[in-house]
């Protein structure tokens, strides 16, 4: 009897093998098999030259080389990170506030389901559609530069597009539009699952809101804060459709608006694909060591 049951067990885990290859093969073919590939054009020269094909041609590790020389590569990582920082720092303390808001049973607020959905909506927005309105709105001619002149707190249109604060104002402003809907609902759910008697614990003991919000709240919510950041995180170094199209794939002005990805863009596009592999490759060491900082940070805070 105890053999049959036995025989029986392995016969219903052999199911959960047979559901896990349709992800293993989705995953070998889309996403394991172009890392590896990735990662071997690196070493190769490989790029077209007018009309003439250049390589493969096996050159080690000079692409790497050429990428941490040229001067390029830390110039579009701060531009990077400088535009995330922008975006993400309004991004979570307007979502804290309206998570907070939402949540407090004491407010009674009506129609919340109502201003949920409005507030989620620019996430369903594409981020191309969003840089082609902010392109219209701030052209030398449109919309804004008109209702300043009308006015009188301009004389002559104001060049957005020209200057450095601008450029990377909007673009910021624009990532933090099309996500901070998504962060409020991540922390809401968060704050609806902490036990109300803490908080109540909490007031019988004479703590003040205040004090409720920073000793029990944000403690509670430190995982769900982590995700955020982290996925923001991988999300602002893989920006590139808001800039690209903002700004025409310049970059400008004078490339402070170029994120890793337009760089990236460019290497595909002049088919250097071995620059573009060293690149990715680079990218993806970026992107994993700042996760692990992240990580590793609230983790030991949290000891």
């Amino acid at each position: 009897m105890e053999k049959h049951k036995k025989s029986r067990i392995k016969r219903h885990n052999r199911y959960g093998y047979i559901f896990l290859i349709p992800f293993m093969a989705v995953f070998v073919i889309f996403q394991m098999i172009p890392l590896v590939s990735t990662i071997y054009n690196s070493f190769f020269e490989n790029y077209r030259s007018g009309l003439k094909q250049i390589g493969p041609n096996f050159i080690g590790l000079a692409n790497y080389a050429k990428l941490f020389t040229s001067g390029d590569l830390p110039k579009y990582f701060a531009n990077t990170m400088i535009m995330w920082v922008l975006g993400f720092v309004p991004q979570i303390v307007v979502s804290l506030a309206l998570a907070a808001w939402f949540t407090d049973p004491s407010l009674h607020l009506k129609a919340q389901r109502f201003f949920k959905t409005v507030i989620y909506l620019p996430n369903l927005i594409m981020a191309s559609a969003f840089a082609m309105l902010f392109f219209t709105l701030f052209a030398d001619s449109g919309p804004v530069n008109s209702i300043l002149m009308s006015l009188h707190l301009i004389v002559k249109p104001y060049k957005f597009m020209s200057h450095i604060g601008s450029v990377r104002g909007m673009v910021a402003f624009m990532n933090f539009l099309m996500w901070f809907g998504n962060t409020t609902i991540l922390l809401m759910a968060g704050m609806l699952g902490i036990d109300s008697s803490l908080f109540e614990a909490a007031e019988v003991d004479g703590a003040n809101a205040r004090q409720i919000f920073f000793r029990i709240t944000m403690p509670i919510l430190k995982p769900i804060f982590v995700y955020v950041m982290i996925t923001s995180l991988i999300g602002g170094l893989q920006m590139f459709d808001v800039p690209q199209i903002l700004t025409n794939g310049s970059g400008d002005p004078m490339r402070s608006s170029m994120t890793l990805i337009m760089y990236l863009n460019k290497h595909l596009y002049s088919k250097n694909y071995g620059m573009a592999g060293a690149l990715s490759v680079i990218l993806l060491i970026i992107t994993g060591l700042l996760s692990m900082v992240v990580f590793k940070t609230t983790a030991d805070k949290q000891d």
